[in-house]
Order: C-alpha cells, then sequence, then structure tokens
C-alpha cells in the first residue's frame, strides 16, 4: 500500500465490518484528528524557536503557541508566558503523520517492542508520550543543540470504546504490546 489511507479503506473497513457486524459503513470507526502537543516549560526563547520549528518539522504544519493560564510565583511563571506548542493535524497530514509515525519514527525507538495498550481513554481515543523528538527523521541531530524534548501524540477516533479503537489501530499498523 502506497498510503495509509488507502490501506484504511481497502481492508480496515471490511475487516472491521466482519469483525463487529457493522451493517452500515458509516459505523465504521475512522480516525478523527490527531494532536502532537509538546510542554517545555519556561525556557529562553531560542530553545522555544529550536523547539517549535522542531514540531513544525515533524507535522509539517505551523505549532500554536500554548500560554500559562495562571501565575505560580514559586515556578517564576507568569500568567501569558508561552510554555508549550501544540498542533492539530486533520485529514491528509493526519494520514502522512501517522504513516510516518508508525512504519518510521516508533522502530526507530531503542529497545522498542511495542507502544503500550493502556493509553486507550475509555471512549475510543488513544494517547501515547515519546521520549524525544529526535526519533523522526526530519530532525538533524548535528545542528540539535538543545535538550531531548518529549511530545504527546493523541488520536482521537470515532470509536464508541476501547476495544473498536484498538482493533482500527492495530488494522492500521500500531504495534500494540499487552492487553
Amino acid at each position: 500500500m502506497a498510503n495509509l489511507k488507502e490501506k484504511y479503506e481497502q481492508t480496515v473497513v471490511p475487516e472491521l465490518e466482519k469483525a463487529f457486524g457493522l451493517k452500515n459503513p458509516m459505523q465504521v470507526p475512522r480516525l478523527q484528528k490527531i494532536v502532537v502537543n509538546m510542554a517545555f516549560g519556561i525556557v529562553d526563547k531560542d530553545t522555544q524557536k529550536s523547539v517549535v520549528d522542531d514540531l513544525e518539522k515533524i507535522t509539517g504544519q505551523k505549532p500554536a503557541l500554548c500560554p500559562a493560564k495562571k501565575s505560580v510565583a514559586n515556578f517564576k511563571l507568569r500568567e501569558g508566558m508561552v510554555i508549550g506548542a501544540k498542533v492539530t493535524l486533520r485529514r491528509q497530514r493526519m494520514w502522512d503523520f501517522l504513516d510516518r509515525l508508525i512504519n518510521v519514527a516508533l522502530p526507530r525507538i531503542r529497545d522498542f517492542h511495542g507502544v503500550p495498550a493502556r493509553g486507550f481513554d475509555g471512549r475510543g481515543n488513544y494517547s501515547l508520550g515519546v521520549k524525544e523528538q529526535t526519533i523522526f527523521p526530519e530532525i538533524d541531530l548535528s545542528r540539535h543543540g538543545a535538550p531531548e524534548q518529549g511530545m504527546d501524540i493523541t488520536v482521537v477516533t470515532t470509536a464508541k470504546d476501547n476495544k473498536v479503537a484498538r482493533a482500527l489501530l492495530e488494522g492500521l499498523g500500531m504495534p500494540f504490546v499487552g492487553r
């Protein structure tokens, strides 16, 4: 398959219809969006720009900056200071990102045996944490002077429960480990 979306339409949809006895094609769960979030805390402007640029390279979309909602004196945090960035991917960018995540980035993790199955929220959405953004091939390791930065990736589906959502993601090639 050249494209993850084609794989979904040609093989995953018929498998899910058969496995769960779905008669209407609109009942088959599908991906709605993928949200990629990086919380970098209080850092200088250069580090912030570097992290935001990395997130933009990884996702192919300009991130939205996330300001602090409250001031916390002990952390020297003021309301409105930028402490994170996020990207919401939909349509073709979502499929391209998920394809690169499953087939390129996750296998590059050292001692990788699969992603934990406990990341489901009970409503058919799956969240996973990545400890460093350098697993993505878009990140140039030679110019990287900033510390390793992790990210949270949330896959939002139309599935009603974890069982159907897991079947959807397994059909797309997500390598789960455990029950």
